[in-house]
């Protein structure tokens, strides 16, 4: 090999060793993966949400009677599902896999991680660990910069009002949410942040807000988040299969915003959960007061655009179709629960993409699904 092209080939490995070296972990790794996925369970570390005694669902009647309306069916495929469960009257209806998952596979929640993580804030002020939705953030979290001055509370951290300065961008690989994503230190992403709006006043979504509604859960309750959900939720109602919560580093902190790992029949239960008013097969496991509110829009706050905020309520969101009004979790990738009242109806639909194509803000992806429940509904119940 000519000398010459031998020490610029020493040279460029030189350079790539030394970029990979000086590259943040959190870079290299959002590098290497590119693009989140529903199985990323598998390259994080993770704890687990122990289930106790199985509750197994019942079926109806009508079990898979009826196949999914077909007019539907090339928008449902487009964007790939792997699960998609209909429960009516406590009991599932209809349910179908795809892309080799089934009834046991898990699969990443994203942002329906937000709304169980309402759940364990209601339960923890049932509990009296919470004095009060107006407490402020600081009485838990006082090196918190967002709370340093006192005004920031529970509840404008539950109502995304709490003017988190935070980038909530996807598609760049220098975000705070690509950063909490892929990082190992949550508690230092979070921590010097401080307000960009004062709070009380702008719905803006942020992933870091729950992340510090889960710092909060963990300082008033003395335990951490995936403990606590298994004890107050997990086992009372009876899943039958453990879960797993990502965190941020090993032993460390869970990606409370996402990263809540299970199947379609146990995500069920978190919806047939809220549809029954915070009980579970009789027990209130969380009060009813405090789930009504939460699936409740927040319409004394207006977003960034002055629209009023009649689509969120406590890290639940609210959807408006065909005279339903229907309270449900949202995940990035499409991951969906739903909870129709009128119908006595949950439904999951869980899959690797959801609409790039938006209406008035929501995916259209969420009416597509409605569509489906609610036309699968109707034929089921002229029998």
């Amino acid at each position: 090999m000519n000398p010459r092209l031998k020490k610029i080939l020493i040279g460029l490995v030189v350079i790539l060793a030394l970029a990979v070296i000086l590259t943040p972990g959190y870079l290299r790794r959002a590098l290497i993966y590119q693009t989140p996925d529903i199985d990323d369970y598998r390259i994080f570390h993770n704890r687990t949400i122990v289930a106790g005694e199985p509750q197994p669902w019942q079926e109806d009647s009508l079990y898979n009677f009826f196949e999914l309306p077909e007019h539907h069916l090339d928008s449902f495929f487009e964007l790939e599902p792997v699960a998609f469960l209909i429960a009516r009257n406590g009991h599932i209806l209809f349910e179908e896999y795809y892309d080799g998952y089934g009834q046991s596979s898990l699969s990443g929640s994203f942002s329906m991680a937000k709304s169980i993580v309402a759940l364990l804030v209601g339960i923890a002020y049932d509990e009296g660990y919470i004095q009060s939705l107006n407490q402020p953030v600081r009485d838990f979290l006082p090196e918190f910069e967002i709370a340093s001055d006192g005004e920031v509370t529970i509840r404008h951290l539950l109502t995304m009002s709490a003017g988190l300065d935070w980038d909530e961008q996807y598609a760049t690989a220098f975000s705070l949410t690509t950063k909490a994503y892929y990082g190992s230190d949550l508690e230092a992403l979070l921590k010097p942040l401080g307000r960009k709006y004062p709070p009380g006043e702008i719905f803006d979504y942020t992933s870091g807000t729950t992340q510090l509604l889960a710092f909060v859960l963990e300082e008033a309750t003395g335990q951490n988040i995936s403990d606590y959900a298994a004890q107050k939720l997990w086992q009372p109602m009876g899943a039958e299969h453990d879960a797993l919560w990502s965190l941020d580093r090993e032993g460390g902190m869970e990606k409370a915003y996402c990263c809540f790992n299970s199947n379609a029949r146990d995500f069920a239960r978190l919806g047939q959960l809220v549809l029954d008013t915070g009980a579970w097969k009789g027990q209130q496991l969380i009060s009813a007061n405090f789930l009504t509110q939460a699936v409740s829009p927040a319409t004394y706050l207006k977003d960034q655009y002055g629209k009023v905020v009649d689509y969120y309520g406590y890290q639940f969101w609210i959807a408006y179709h065909r005279g339903y009004e229907v309270p449900y979790f949202r995940g990035i990738l499409g991951q969906y629960i739903f909870i129709i009242p009128q119908w006595d109806a949950v439904v999951v639909r869980l899959g690797h993409k959801r609409s790039d194509y938006r209406i008035e803000g929501v995916p259209s992806d969420v009416y597509l699904y409605l569509d489906m429940d609610i036309d699968y509904l109707e034929k089921t119940s002229a029998l």
